[in-house]
């Protein structure tokens, strides 16, 4: 192959990224992106603020960016089953021909925080065992269920935290223990090498 073969198979790729690219851009310009902590071009995956400690983590195809992203909610179970449940509800609203934010905007019927209306410090809430916001790259992502409560902790803390209680037990990779904030039942899956 020629130079100028691969320099049009190269603007091939770019074209076909084209799309992919400007998703990215419209989702860390209108909402608070809170991992990557840095987000560029290359990272397909976005978590998104949806208010005090909830959001959600998307995955964008870039072969397909514009069909429905993977979706993974984060935060208490009484916040995150209704979202959860009225993506599965309104999941043939999608509509290609919208832009992705839209799309999760009506699917999920709700409004993302965005910059120019909320300060990111406000969903940036430090974890309840090691008082610290960034834990090496990870931030708080397990959150205690009582609606009373809502503490948010890393995954490692808290699984170090119940691991080291006479009172907690383990049943295969999930520990189950006391939240160390209300005392009510919580649980956290195995700190493995790739979470």
């Amino acid at each position: 192959s020629t130079l100028a073969s691969v320099y049009s198979q190269f603007l091939l790729n770019v074209e076909a990224l084209s799309q992919f690219w400007s998703i990215l851009d419209e989702i860390d310009e209108k909402t608070w992106v809170l991992e990557p902590e840095k987000p560029t071009r290359a990272d397909c995956m976005r978590r998104i603020a949806i208010g005090n400690n909830v959001s959600i983590k998307v995955q964008i195809d870039p072969r397909h960016p514009k069909m429905l992203p993977e979706c993974c909610f984060l935060g208490a179970e009484h916040v995150v089953t209704p979202l959860r449940n009225m993506l599965n509800a309104n999941m043939h609203l999608w509509n290609p021909d919208c832009s992705v934010l839209q799309n999760m905007k009506d699917v999920l019927e709700i409004e993302f925080p965005s910059p120019t209306t909320h300060e990111k410090s406000s969903f940036s809430v430090e974890c309840g065992i090691c008082y610290a916001y960034r834990l090496e790259s990870a931030i708080p992502d397990q959150v205690c269920n009582d609606p009373r409560c809502g503490q948010p902790f890393h995954q490692v803390c808290l699984y170090e935290w119940l691991r080291g209680l006479p009172t907690s037990r383990q049943s295969f990779n999930i520990v189950f223990g006391e939240c160390p904030y209300c005392s009510k039942p919580i649980t956290v899956k195995m700190v493995t090498g790739n979470a």
